[in-house]
Order: structure tokens, then sequence, then C-alpha cells
């Protein structure tokens, strides 16, 4: 049995990712860390999670919490990255990442501590996306003149725009054609000279209510289109997607992996 380690258990997939690890046949929980201020601390991390008892209370991180763990999961926001990182690589302790909304820099250091543990970074744990990112690249290499959309919906108090997952299905479609994301994105249009550009690849989103998470990558062309779409009804896909990654993360060499390396697809 795989013991979890949970950073950020009272953020909405730290509880989810708690539930999953009671409901999981090869992973259990460990331990469900939370900041040093939380006024969770002290709390069941099963009635945190909405379920049974766990009999392991929420706590801060310190050294002792982290050998309660074989892998560590980490989905909460990045500010928080950088030390929770450092707190992996004085453990030893290899980890899941699924903290979205990174900029340049932070993903640098995501590349910088792979040097020293194994770690799985991917924008969306779902086995459905990831199967996704494959089916756009072939649409793009066959539809290669389509005009290309990406359009995204998420839950009302998501942060980030576009999705990670709108992004990482951006990147894949880029790969296909060989092009870069950064030269053909457009994330804005507005006012009277909207004009698509030509090769571009148009990204939409939706804030909206409780969606958990739903992407299309829409490829058309004059006398036809193809609508690619994955929808999500609840956040155990994506936490039961990193727990198949940290089961699979366990005793691999220190490199950065993605979930196209777990599923095999890569």
């Amino acid at each position: 049995m795989t013991k979890i380690g949970v950073f950020g258990a009272n953020g909405r997939m730290g509880r989810v990712l708690i539930d999953a690890c009671y409901q999981h046949g090869e992973a259990s929980l460990g331990f469900a860390a939370v900041r040093d201020e939380s006024n969770f601390i002290g709390m069941d991390a099963g009635e945190l999670a909405g379920i049974a008892r766990q009999y392991i209370n929420v706590s801060p991180i310190s050294e002792g919490l982290l050998d309660q763990a074989d892998i560590l999961v980490d989905f909460t926001l990045p500010q928080a990255l950088e030390q929770n990182l450092s707190t992996a690589i004085n453990a030893n302790k290899p980890i899941v990442i699924g903290t979205t909304g990174l900029v340049d820099s932070q993903l640098k250091i995501i590349d910088d501590a792979a040097n020293h543990i194994p770690i799985v970074f991917a924008a969306n744990y779902s086995v459905g996306i990831n199967l996704m990112l494959n089916l756009v690249q072939q649409a793009a290499q066959v539809m290669n003149n389509a005009d290309i959309e990406v359009i995204e919906g998420h839950h009302r108090f998501k942060q980030d725009a576009p999705s990670g997952t709108a992004k990482a299905i951006g990147e894949s479609i880029a790969d296909a054609l060989d092009v870069s994301l950064e030269d053909v994105a457009e994330y804005t249009r507005y006012g009277n000279d909207a004009l698509r550009k030509e090769k571009s690849i148009g990204f939409a989103t939706i804030r909206a209510g409780d969606i958990v998470g739903e992407h299309t990558a829409l490829f058309a062309t004059m006398g036809e289109r193809i609508e690619i779409t994955h929808k999500a009804s609840s956040r155990l896909t994506f936490a039961n997607g990193a727990l198949t990654a940290a089961i699979w993360l366990k005793d691999k060499e220190p490199k950065l992996y993605s979930m196209q390396h777990v599923l095999g697809f890569a």
C-alpha cells in the first residue's frame, strides 16, 4: 500500500484527495498537511473531507510528518510551490504536482527539483484528458488547414485563465503542427479589428457556477468541423489520476515525468 502525503489538505482538491485515498485499493492517506496558521490543524482528516474518520489529524508540515508518506501530492497554490518542493527535496520524497497557473520561473523550479527527486507534473490528471492530448495531435496533422479553437469552462472560483489543461491542449496541437504555441496563440479578441489571424490557435474561457472542467478542441474548415471534447463531472477523476501517478512514481529515478509517461503514451 502506497502512503500518500497531501499538501493543502483544506483546499478543494486536497479534500477530494483524502476521499480518494479512503476509497482507493492501492493507496492510503499518510498525512494531511496545511499551512502553519491554519484553523484546521488538529481536525480529523476524514471529517475535513466529509467522509468517515481517518484517525489522522490535519497537521502543519514538519520533518517527522514527511516520514509518514511514501509519495507527496501537491495541488496547492503557485506561491506555495517553491517551499513544498524544497520540503520534498530535503525529505528525499517523490512528488506529484497538480498546481496550475504557474509562470516560467516556477516551471524552472520544477525542472531543477527533478534533478534531485522524481516528479510527475501535469496540467490535468484525468485519463480522458491525457487521451485527448493524443487525439488532438492526430486531428491537427490530418486537418492542418483548419481553423483551430480551444474552449474551456470551469467553476466561478478558478483563478487562472485559460486553464493549464487548455494550454496543454494548445501545446499538443502546436507540437503536431511544428509551431510554437507562443507564436500562434490568441487569448483575447475584442472590438472591430478582431478578425481571426491565419494559422492561429484561439482560446475561449468560461467561468460559471460549479463546472468541474470542460475542454473542447475545435477544428473547422469551410465545409466541416471536428470537435474533440472532454467533460469531467467529479474532481475524484483528477484525484484518482493523481493517485495512479503517485503509485507509478514510487521507486522511479529523479526525473520530470508527465501523465503521458504514467499512462504509457510517452
